[in-house]
């Protein structure tokens, strides 16, 4: 089992900054890639970014020059840098992780940290 501790969510103005931090515990070898999600009230969940083990980068188009996903694996954690927030970047975000192992594919989830933008 791979458990995930989200931080870093809350309250901001348009045009502002978070960052939003993810650490994962347990079973974390054979984690093969770590990204973030949003859903938004009314709408289906959404990739925003992921980070593969080697550091392989891929964005919604949404959020392309404003958010940037980094990874420190010695500490195991992922992070999410949010800049030129909109208030269409308000949401719960989510932080998952896909651990692969022969034949197997398993994903986690963190428990959502809320991202609010204020216009």
């Amino acid at each position: 089992q791979v458990q995930l501790v989200e931080s870093g969510g809350g309250l901001v103005q348009a045009g502002g900054s978070l960052r939003l931090s993810c650490t994962a515990s347990g079973s974390i070898f054979s984690i093969n890639r770590m990204g973030w999600y949003r859903q938004a009230p009314g709408k289906q969940r959404e990739l925003v970014a992921d980070i593969t083990s080697g550091g392989s980068t891929n964005y919604a188009e949404s959020v392309k020059g404003r958010f940037t996903i980094s990874r420190d694996n010695a500490k195991n954690t992922v992070y999410l840098q949010m800049n030129s927030l909109k208030s269409e970047d308000t949401a719960v975000y989510y932080c998952n992780a896909v651990r692969i192992r022969p034949g197997m594919a398993s994903d986690y989830w963190g428990q959502g940290t809320q991202v609010t933008v204020s216009s």
